[in-house]
């Protein structure tokens, strides 16, 4: 009779003070083997002994499910693992367990559940650990230059990267999002910048290393067409926007007070769009007099005078109002209500 013998690979880790997705056990008739350098868990023995009955009971040419997938009761924490098909000697594919260090385990616990990997067998990543690295970037950071080369693909593990054409703002991408892969897709020059709204972790991969996850997971690459679909479109709907704009560009180069009053001394009509380090500010004109403000959860007077403290950021300026926006009353005298927010950033500044 053929020795009974099945690998189960842990797939989620729940504060488990152990064990991290990727380890792998072996459960024979009379041994429950844990990961190489790794304490026996006797919750978990227990669990296994009782699994193993069940498993024995079942048909011997019953085909195992690799999705199959079983809970530890939990102490502190709880792990939940899967069965591995019968012709898996292990966790990788050569038969010999991949030792990760502390580091490369608290990683891979992270970057198993974004949605890039979610679909890569975890015995997969743990594999290829070694080409992963872990990148901070602090807050105004340049990730990606557009017009230089990028090699590297980056996955969000926490914090906020924005995305730019120029003036123009494309998007806000957070944890669990990844960066680089228009550049790794159809060439190594970026077509936008990326750069970093706080401090952010991020994993980097390098291009030639991804190559091999896309090859093992065909979802992988579905996920990628998906995603390069969908920002190629939001970036062209990014762009057509500031195409029908009058007017745009960075703070840097015109103070929120100076761009207010260019606006009201042209009695302009319309919506000034202002982006401040990922948070959106809006300001509608109606003939150079301001009808309403809001920022964040300000609004009107009080968002006016937020705004007017701001030093970095890009706008844009886009005629035309919505029918009931032109009835709206003015929310103040304008040369009143920037003497007062001038007033108050000074104010703010002298006691810094």
């Amino acid at each position: 009779m053929k020795p009974f013998i099945a690998h189960f690979e842990v797939v989620e880790d729940n504060n488990c003070p152990l064990y991290r997705v990727g380890d792998c056990f072996r459960l024979t008739q009379r041994s429950v083997s844990p990961p190489e350098n790794k304490e026996v868990c006797l919750i978990l023995v227990r669990e296994m002994t009782e699994l193993l009955f069940v498993l024995l009971g079942e048909p011997a040419d019953q085909s195992p499910d690799q999705e199959r997938r079983f809970s530890c009761s939990g102490c502190t924490g709880l792990i939940k693992f899967r069965l591995l098909p019968a012709e898996t000697d292990g966790c990788s594919e050569s038969g010999a367990e991949v030792i990760l260090n502390v580091e490369q385990q608290a990683l891979l616990g992270q970057i198993v559940e974004c949605p890039l990997f979610r679909t890569v067998p975890p015995r997969h990543l743990r594999d290829m650990m070694e080409y992963f690295r872990e990148e901070r970037c602090r807050q105004g950071k340049i990730l990606i230059r557009k017009g230089e080369p990028n090699l590297d693909l980056f996955v969000i593990l926490s914090g906020r990267l924005s995305v730019d054409d120029g003036p123009v703002h494309i998007t806000t991408l957070g944890p669990g999002e990844i960066c680089g892969e228009m550049s790794y897709l159809v060439g190594n020059v970026a077509g936008a910048t990326v750069s970093a709204l706080e401090e952010t972790v991020l994993v980097a991969i390098g291009g030639e290393y991804f190559n091999k996850i896309i090859e093992q997971s065909p979802s992988v690459q579905l996920f990628m067409a998906q995603l390069l679909a969908e920002r190629l479109a939001r970036a062209n709907s990014a762009r057509a926007h500031s195409f029908e704009s009058c007017m745009q560009g960075r703070l840097k180069e015109m103070a929120p007070a100076e761009l207010f009053q260019i606006l009201h001394m042209h009695q302009k009509t319309g919506v000034l769009t202002l982006h401040f380090s990922g948070r959106e500010a809006e300001v509608a004109f109606r003939e150079g007099c301001i009808i309403n403000a809001r920022y964040g959860d300000l609004e009107n007077q009080q968002a006016i005078y937020a705004m007017l403290a701001e030093r970095e950021g890009v706008y844009i300026f886009r005629t035309g109002l919505a029918p009931h926006q032109m009835k709206a009353a003015e929310i103040g005298d304008f040369m009143a209500l920037l003497m007062e927010g001038v007033k108050r950033v000074d104010e703010s500044r002298e006691l810094q």
